[in-house]
Order: structure tokens, then C-alpha cells, then sequence
């Protein structure tokens, strides 16, 4: 991978981290390109990890709750497309607005998994710190939404919102941490048909 990176002459960082991410497996280094990070082309950071083998992946999250997708603003659709899609192997999963014609969202979907980054479009060069945390955001994936709802407030969250079901047919519910960013929490599967165009990818699931 950091080859094909090159050969892109995308610039890269290297990195060999100690420890995973869950800080449960010690990582010996001896893979010189453990992690590669790298900002493409709007300066969004991100990274490439490469586990050890003998590692399983399926105990990292849990049977009904995962990251789905994490948006990033764009400005320049046209370059983030020859990143995240010529380079890196993205497809479209599913576009939509709050308008006729006018994209506001397009997700990428990754070339072998559910997962996708979200273009959130048209975001304001002076948008506040509210607005940026509405787009800079990660999506947690769920099963039954209002199940969630309750399983936060029974944990002693406090919802100023309620579920309400997106333009692309998918219940959600948001939340904002200390620094205004969006936690939304979606389900998987669209409960009524979406907005704007059709899904053109695999729907994620809790595995």
C-alpha cells in the first residue's frame, strides 16, 4: 500500500505506534510501516493501519453498535474525487440535498466494506463552531434506534433532539460532545426510500 501511495506521489508520513488504538495488543515495531498517515488533498488527516495477523478484528466493536462513516467538509469535490475515488478505489454509495438538483452530501463508500467518508458540501468559509461540528462528524452505526435512545438516557445522556429519519430513509439521532462536534447515531437499514438517488452499494450491518 505504501508503494501504490507513492507511486501516486501522494505524500505520506510514516509512523510505528506501540500500541493499537484499544491500547489491548503491544505492537513490536518491527514492521516499519505499521501506520501510514497522510492528508489529502482538503488537508483531512488520515490513516492506513496495518494490524498483525494474528490479531482478530472482530472482538474491536460490538454486535449492534460500530462506526459507519465519518464526514469531512469539501470544497473542491473534484479533488477529493481523484483521491478518495481514482486513487484509493472509493465508489458513490448515495447523494442527496435539502433541495432539488443540489447535492449537500455525497458519500464514498470504501472498495471492500460498508464503511464511507461523507462530502458534506456548501459549508460556509465562516462557518461557526456549531456549523463545523454538524459536518465534522462520526456516524454510529446501530441496529434499532429508539433502543439507542433509551440506552442513553438510561446512561444519563441528555438528548435535546429526537429521532427523526433522514432524506436517505435511515433513522437517526444526534448528540454533540464538549466541542460542539456531531455524534449521530444511525441505523443500518433504510426503514423508507431515499431522497435524491438511489443507494448503489452494500448496506453496513452490525458485523
Amino acid at each position: 500500500m505504501l508503494k501504490y501511495l507513492e507511486q501516486n506521489k501522494i505524500k505520506i508520513d510514516r509512523v510505528r505506534p506501540k500500541r493499537d488504538f484499544r491500547r489491548e495488543l503491544v505492537l513490536d515495531g518491527s514492521d516499519t510501516e505499521m501506520i501510514v498517515f497522510l492528508r489529502d488533498p482538503e488537508g483531512h488527516r488520515i490513516a492506513f493501519i496495518q494490524m498483525p495477523a494474528e490479531v482478530c478484528l472482530s472482538h474491536l466493536h460490538t454486535a449492534d453498535l460500530r462506526i459507519v462513516h465519518a464526514g469531512i467538509i469539501v470544497r473542491d469535490v473534484a479533488a477529493e474525487d481523484r483521491f478518495y475515488r481514482d486513487i484509493l478505489g472509493f465508489h458513490l454509495y448515495w447523494h442527496g440535498g435539502r433541495t432539488e438538483g443540489k447535492d449537500d452530501w455525497v458519500a464514498m463508500q470504501v472498495p471492500d466494506g460498508t464503511d464511507w467518508v461523507e462530502y458534506m458540501l456548501n459549508i460556509p468559509p465562516n462557518a461557526d463552531q456549531r456549523t463545523l461540528g454538524v459536518a465534522s462528524h462520526i456516524a454510529v452505526g446501530v441496529t434499532d434506534i429508539r433502543a439507542t435512545q433509551g440506552r442513553l438516557m438510561e446512561d444519563g445522556v441528555k438528548l435535546n433532539e429526537e429521532p427523526v429519519l433522514g432524506l436517505d430513509g435511515k433513522w437517526q439521532i444526534n448528540l454533540y460532545d464538549s466541542d460542539k462536534t456531531r455524534i449521530e447515531f444511525m441505523e443500518f437499514a433504510p426503514k423508507a426510500k431515499p431522497c435524491c438517488s438511489e443507494f448503489t452499494g452494500t448496506q453496513p450491518g452490525p458485523q
